[in-house]
């Protein structure tokens, strides 16, 4: 039976409108994107096929091109359409952080980061510069390294802070294999990064590592 064939309170699209999107299964949200199915398949059906091969909602929306448009039902227009939604909600969570608040929620810290680098191939060193009311001056993507391992040059970081006139620093990087475990080499980096800045009166806040769970604070963990 196709979709629009379904009583009204059991489709998709109609439930999102009247209830909201996160009273939605992974499936049907999938089936909203993908809107319509394939001969023999809703677009619900097609969709939990394909949460049921790529194993996760998550693994889905990070395939590669060649694996996503080897599935039944998706292609090169699909993929378009879903890169230009995840890079839109990154986006989204960029311009809330850059209003001029002050930043004072971790959680709101963990979020971003999360989104923004949790899904990398290849490990990314970024920094958070803060004014003296920790407000968001700018999120740089600062070293891009391979996938174990970043070349962090600690005298570019503190160059771009005075540039902006930064006061305070949040520092983070990912790590590809998923574990969120900080290295020796993590833990040192950190903590001649800490005595550089104290010397042109600039505060290192925190070290986030991001792993594929709850991004990793060094500060909670204990300092380094």
């Amino acid at each position: 039976m196709a979709i629009t064939d379904w009583p009204a309170d059991e489709r998709p699209r109609e439930r999102l409108l009247q209830k909201g999107a996160a009273t939605l299964s992974d499936a049907e949200l999938l089936a909203i994107f993908l809107r319509v199915g394939v001969v023999g398949k809703s677009a619900v059906d097609l969709a939990r096929d394909l949460l049921q091969n790529f194993g996760s909602l998550r693994a889905l929306l990070t395939a590669s091109h060649h694996d996503f448009c080897a599935h039944k039902g998706l292609g090169d227009a699909k993929y378009a359409l879903l890169q230009a939604v995840l890079e839109m909600g990154k986006r989204h969570l960029a311009e809330e952080w850059q209003r001029g608040d002050r930043l004072d929620s971790p959680q709101r810290v963990r979020q971003y980061l999360s989104a923004t680098l949790r899904d990398r191939c290849r490990e990314v060193f970024a920094v958070i510069f803060l004014d003296n009311r920790h407000r968001v001056l700018r999120f740089e993507e600062m070293f891009l390294g391979t996938i174990d391992g970043a070349t962090v040059h600690i005298r570019e970081v503190l160059k771009r802070a005075l540039e902006l006139n930064a006061a305070a620093l949040i520092v983070a990087h990912n790590h590809p294999s998923g574990v969120a475990e900080p290295s020796a080499a993590d833990l040192s980096l950190t903590r001649r990064l800490d005595q550089a800045m104290q010397l042109v009166d600039l505060r290192l806040l925190d070290h986030f590592i991001v792993g594929d769970g709850e991004p990793l604070s060094l500060r909670e963990r204990g300092g380094w």
